[in-house]
C-alpha cells in the first residue's frame, strides 16, 4: 500500500554504488528506522547526481519562484554514491 513512513526504491548507474542496501524499516515494514532518508533528501540526492545544487535550484509556478526542497531540510545522501 501507499506508505510514506518507509519505502524502498532502486537506482542503478547514474553514479550510485552497485548492490548497495541502505536504511531498515521496523519489524513489519511499516516506517524507517535506520538511516532514514526524506522525500527532500531523496530529490538533493537525485538533483546532485543530475549536476544540480538543490538549493539553489528554482523554477518558476504560477508565476512564483520555487524550489523542490524549500522549506525543510534535505541533504544529499552521499553514503550511496559512487
Amino acid at each position: 500500500d501507499h506508505n510514506g513512513q518507509g519505502f524502498s526504491t532502486w537506482l542503478a548507474g547514474g553514479g550510485f554504488k552497485p548492490g548497495t542496501i541502505y536504511g531498515e524499516t521496523d519489524e513489519v515494514g511499516h516506517r524507517a528506522v535506520v538511516n532514514k532518508v526524506t522525500a527532500n533528501d531523496y530529490q538533493a540526492t537525485l538533483l546532485h547526481q543530475f549536476g544540480f545544487e538543490h538549493k539553489e535550484l528554482v523554477y518558476k509556478h504560477n508565476g512564483q519562484q520555487q524550489k523542490l526542497t524549500a522549506n525543510r531540510p534535505a541533504r544529499v545522501v552521499s553514503d550511496i554514491l559512487a
